[in-house]
């Protein structure tokens, strides 16, 4: 015998042996029973009506017994092929979710391979050309990102690379540091990935936002969620933060001149660089919500008002 050829089972043979076996039993039940179980009063011959009611009712009492057990045993196999039935529309169900995972799965691949092409258009000689593919791309990133949980890090890790690219922070110019008006406006599609990676969904994430060294120059950052982002270098003059989440940021040498500031997070926040301590005064902090476990530079951290707030309740302005 082959392995290819099925191993021959004798469950079904002995089966239908015994079920044969049961019936035969039965009949000779049914004929002789009532003389097996009562021949000392029941005559095998010349019966009476007392011996026709006691064999009687023997035989209506066996004809009940053996509808009862042909009924037991169709229920016991209806039951087994119920469930073999149900068994089957699970694998069935199984086979089809598994299909439909594998098509969306290549759905959302097709629409990523579509967003990142539209992400990688370049800007021509023409002002604003390729800025609406590129739009295009960073909301279809977006909407990516939340139907699909697993391309989350993904997404959110593409977003931050298309920031530091196209808005790299440049070296401080100590002539036009503090000039406004030597400050070009936020491009739109950076401002939109921004705005993308500041309203992401609330997952657990393995990566952190990474915006170092970045121009976030006129930035509107109002409310966003940055917590535990790497914003070292980054360049956030005249950006609007206010309530944004910044807990336990990295944050330093972070420019925050003219930055609006009010109801900043910065509770575990990281202000104290290796190099140079973060451009923010004592008049921004106190607009902050900041603690003890606030990382604040020595400038700020020796100042009487400061060591003040931090020592009395400060209410949280935002959650």
């Amino acid at each position: 015998m082959t392995a290819a050829k099925k191993k021959f089972s004798w469950r079904g043979p002995l089966l239908g042996l015994g079920a044969l076996i049961a019936l035969v039993v039965y009949l000779i039940l049914l004929w002789k029973g009532p003389w097996w179980f009562d021949g000392a009063h029941l005559r095998k011959t010349d019966l009476q009506p007392a011996d026709g009611v006691v064999i009687t009712g023997f035989r209506t009492m066996l004809v009940a017994f053996g509808v009862a057990v042909t009924a037991g045993i169709g229920l016991f196999y209806t039951h087994r092929n119920h469930q073999h039935t149900l068994a089957q529309f699970e694998h069935t169900r199984e086979k089809d979710r598994e299909q439909a995972e594998m098509t969306r799965e290549d759905q959302v691949t097709g629409r990523y391979v579509e967003a990142i092409k539209l992400l990688a258009v370049q800007a021509s000689k023409d002002k604003g050309a390729g800025l609406t593919e590129r739009l295009g791309g960073i909301y279809a990133l977006e909407r990516i990102m939340r139907d699909s949980e697993k391309d989350h890090d993904t997404v959110v890790q593409v977003l931050a690379a298309f920031v530091r690219q196209h808005a790299p922070a440049p070296a401080l110019d100590a002539a036009t540091a503090s000039r406004k008006a030597a400050l070009p406006a936020m491009r739109d599609d950076v401002q939109a990935a921004l705005t993308v990676l500041g309203r992401r969904p609330r997952r657990v994430e393995s990566q952190v936002v990474d915006l170092s060294f970045t121009a976030l120059w006129r930035a509107d950052l109002a409310g966003a969620r940055l917590a535990d982002a790497n914003l070292i270098g980054a360049d956030l003059r005249l950006a609007d933060l206010t309530g944004a989440d910044l807990k336990r940021a990295r944050l330093w040498a972070v420019r925050f001149t003219d930055a609006e500031v009010k109801g900043l997070d910065l509770r575990g926040a990281d202000l104290v660089g290796e190099r140079v301590a973060a451009f923010l005064n004592v008049g921004q902090l106190l607009q902050t919500t900041f603690d003890q476990t606030t990382k604040l530079p020595l400038k700020l951290s020796a100042d009487a008002e400061v060591k003040k707030a931090l020592e009395s309740p400060r209410p949280v302005l935002r959650k």
